[in-house]
């Protein structure tokens, strides 16, 4: 199967999908905050809440770059990942290896929970200020790149709350999917 086949941009809400996991673009206390995080935690309920303290409890919070893993309360899926994305500073404090660190971390945590299907939202693209086009570019490569080496999971679903996000990941997509064609 063809690495780019695994992968899919949707439009919609992370929270409704009944997926293995979907992944939280978390802040460092994983208390729950605005955006997807608290969308995820209010869904999810209690559980995700309680989980996430115990982590804070055993390791102090989540740094940036890092992910962990919780339950998925009331939500479809089976897991939350949560990962902690690079606030955006102009590009010279290591954002770009942070951000790719929140996929590949998580798609680890995936592969060691035997996830075959995952869903990510746009990891810092939101308050963070994570420059939306440089974010696609990351976001994509950095998943086709673990997918090149892993048979898990089986299908990566990219969720986008917003119209801007949703065209620059399927472009992106595109562009990868284009450049490995012999024939283009």
């Amino acid at each position: 199967m063809q690495v780019i086949s695994r992968i899919k941009v949707i439009r919609g809400d992370i929270t409704e999908l009944p997926v293995d996991a979907i992944v939280n673009a978390a802040n460092s206390t994983l208390l729950g905050g605005g955006g997807v995080d608290g969308a995820i935690h209010r869904a999810g309920g209690p559980a995700i809440l309680e989980e996430c303290r115990k982590i804070i409890a055993r390791q102090g919070g989540c740094k940036t770059g890092e992910a962990v893993i919780t339950t998925a309360g009331r939500l479809p899926a089976k897991f939350v990942i949560h990962t902690v994305g690079p606030i955006w500073n102009g590009g010279n404090t290591l954002e770009k290896e942070n951000l790719a660190n929140c996929y590949k971390n998580s798609l680890k945590i995936a592969v060691e929970h035997r996830c075959t299907t995952i869903s990510f939202p746009n990891i810092s693209t939101g308050i963070y200020r994570f420059p939306k086009d440089l974010a696609a570019k990351i976001s994509i490569s950095t998943v086709v790149s673990f997918l090149e080496k892993s048979t898990l999971p089986d299908k990566v679903l990219f969720v986008c709350f917003d119209p801007e996000n949703f065209q620059l990941l399927q472009s992106e997509l595109g562009d990868i999917e284009t450049s490995n064609n012999p024939l283009a």
